[in-house]
């Protein structure tokens, strides 16, 4: 959920500044010329790969409002070396180890479900999108651009999995989960829910506070310069085909996989109003800012005040009732991806397995490839609140994991302990970050389990050497984090990327590498959709329904992209890291 920041729009704010968010400025470099000279350092090795952001990356144009979307320059390779120094001759002895994807923040999101809260959009950015219709297709878009791809542009290794680090449904309802689950194996899919032969939610209900895109009715987003496209609803609710990846590919769980909203815990409380036939269509401004402030701040508040809405409190539009809209607990989430009936790669249920669908623990280890060992953890915290943490009975079981695959590791006083001969590098992936691991409420489901902060998690993995890149989302930012240590081979990445639901609409692949002369090297290469960059308003074709998400998202006026799209540091790097020891 992003943070809340829409005021601005009624103040006059526009796309038109977040123009700028194509412009890099900002580095985690010590001087502009110590960044200059990262990038000098790559140019004579310089590799540009059709459909990735080193060939060429969405830039704006125009001079008016809204702002349309064309190709602009690649986007160099930045050498980052902070936690290791680049020798110079690594390109001609360095052995790929491994090479993958991350999709992080697909956000697929049922836009009709009585659940939403579209009404506090003034207070809460991530309460309404002008695109959110347009979700599933995008993310079929960006299945299509991995499956373009051969593989890894620096190691040249194919794709051994494809990892979505959580908030891949929006509201966690089983039908947001049935569409993940099809976009990324492949089928039909309708993303329309209630009576799908229409569209039944905000966006024709001629409230000026959404783009109402079928109608010429000026709205504050047409005022904004958005366009009137005919047809767009019709076309974005109706069947089409995903491709599926070709990838195998596994899942992570997000905050929005297990919270109302992302936000609100789920403890079966307004189970009927997700499947009834009652959507709360506004509240008065007192009302709006007092739930807008709960929902963020007091879990428990925010519950109780839309029951009261339920109970009468304001105005409740009619819409068709539908039981697939019901929210997933985490042994449903599980066992979703153990449904053998589903076509794809594979593998059986996707990193879960029936004791996962069982006890409803969601982390688990699996394969990168020979040598890598990838770990996924369960950052959400089910007593509400978009950030997260991690419980104790899984702290204690990834120290455990981590010993299994390292010959060494060090203790709390830094002494070296060594066992066995097992030494793999490891990879983690979660969905919420170091610092956004905040969240200790205890969990309503396991009190006796205590909560652990991403610093605690932090210093857990410095002890282990093995452990090279940390990988997440939920920011829907771009961001990469050098976690440094007096001990160079206690040192790791930590790789942030962008949401596929705001502006840039990013995905991450990540190659691994052994440059041969005690370091090793961590390749990040974004890559955007298949969808064109060119839109046309008279048309809903899918090319041109998928080239829409990109340009609207880029449009939003409540959007922050210069914010989400990090620097030329956090883009297309090469991660320095010294080879841990045996």
């Amino acid at each position: 959920m992003r943070a809340a920041s829409r005021r601005q729009f009624l103040s006059g704010a526009s796309a038109a500044a977040a123009a700028a968010a194509l412009t890099l400025v900002d580095s985690p470099f010590a001087s502009a010329a110590a960044h200059d000279r990262a990038v000098a350092a790559t140019a004579a090795r310089a590799v540009v790969v059709e459909g990735t952001t080193l060939a060429q990356a969405a830039t704006a144009t125009g001079t008016g409002t809204y702002k349309r979307l064309a190709a602009g320059p690649g986007w160099p390779l930045v050498v980052r070396g902070e936690l290791a120094a680049a020798g110079s001759g690594r390109d001609t002895t360095r052995t790929g180890l491994a090479s993958f994807v991350q999709f992080t923040d697909l956000h697929l999101a049922d836009t009709e479900s009585p659940v939403r809260f579209e009404y506090l959009a003034q207070y809460i950015d991530s309460a309404y999108r002008p695109h959110e219709a347009l979700t599933v297709r995008g993310a079929a878009s960006l299945v299509d651009r991995v499956n373009s791809l051969s593989g890894g542009p620096y190691t040249g290794l194919p794709f051994s999995l494809v990892m979505a680090t959580g908030d891949n449904t929006d509201n966690h309802e089983q039908v947001e989960l049935d569409w993940y689950l099809t976009v990324m194996s492949g089928g039909a899919i309708t993303p329309n829910t209630g009576d799908t032969s229409r569209y039944e939610g905000v966006q024709n209900s001629g409230s000026a506070l959404y783009w109402n895109p079928e109608s010429s009715y000026q709205d504050h987003y047409k005022a904004a310069g958005f366009p009137q496209v005919p047809g767009f609803l019709a076309a974005a609710g109706k069947p089409f085909t995903a491709a599926g990846l070709r990838t195998p590919w596994y899942t992570t769980v997000g905050n929005h996989d297990d919270s109302i909203e992302g936000t609100l815990p789920d403890l079966g409380l307004l189970g009927s109003l997700y499947t009834g036939g009652g959507k709360i269509e506004g509240v008065d401004d007192a009302t709006a800012a007092k739930l807008a402030d709960a929902i963020q701040h007091d879990p428990a508040t925010a519950v109780a005040l839309l029951l009261g809405l339920l109970e009468g409190g304001g105005p409740v539009r009619s819409v068709t009732p539908d039981a697939r809209r019901a929210p997933f607990t985490p042994k449903q989430f599980a066992q979703a991806h153990l449904d053998t009936a589903r076509t794809g790669p594979g593998p059986y249920g996707h990193g879960f397995t029936a004791a996962a669908a069982d006890s409803g623990k969601l982390y688990y280890t699996f394969p990168i490839s020979d040598g890598v060992l990838g770990v996924s953890l369960d950052t959400t915290n089910r007593a509400g609140w978009a950030d997260g943490s991690i419980g104790s009975t899984q702290l204690k079981w990834l120290e455990s994991v981590l010993q299994s695959y390292s010959t060494h590791w060090y203790d709390t006083d830094g002494n070296v302990v060594r066992r066995g001969s097992q030494d793999q590098l490891v990879v983690l992936f979660s969905h919420h970050t170091s610092t956004t691991m905040g969240n200790t409420l205890p969990d309503p489901y396991n009190l006796l389990d205590g909560r652990h902060t991403g610093t605690e998690l932090v210093t857990l993995l410095q002890r282990y050497p093995n452990v090279v890149a940390w990988v997440n989302g939920h920011t829907h930012a771009n961001l990469i984090t050098p976690h440094g240590h007096a001990v160079p081979e206690r040192a790791f990445w930590e790789i942030n990327t962008a949401s596929h639901v705001d502006f840039p609409q990013h995905a991450r692949l990540i190659e691994i590498a052994d440059n041969h002369d005690g370091t090793l090297s961590l390749f990040t290469t974004l890559v955007e959709s298949a969808a064109p960059y060119a839109t046309d308003f008279g048309t809903t074709t899918e090319p041109n329904l998928a080239a829409l998400y990109r340009e609207l998202s880029f449009n939003d006026p409540y959007a922050t992209p210069a914010a989400k799209l990090g620097t030329s540091a956090d883009h297309n790097t090469e991660l320095l890291l010294a080879k841990p020891s045996t």
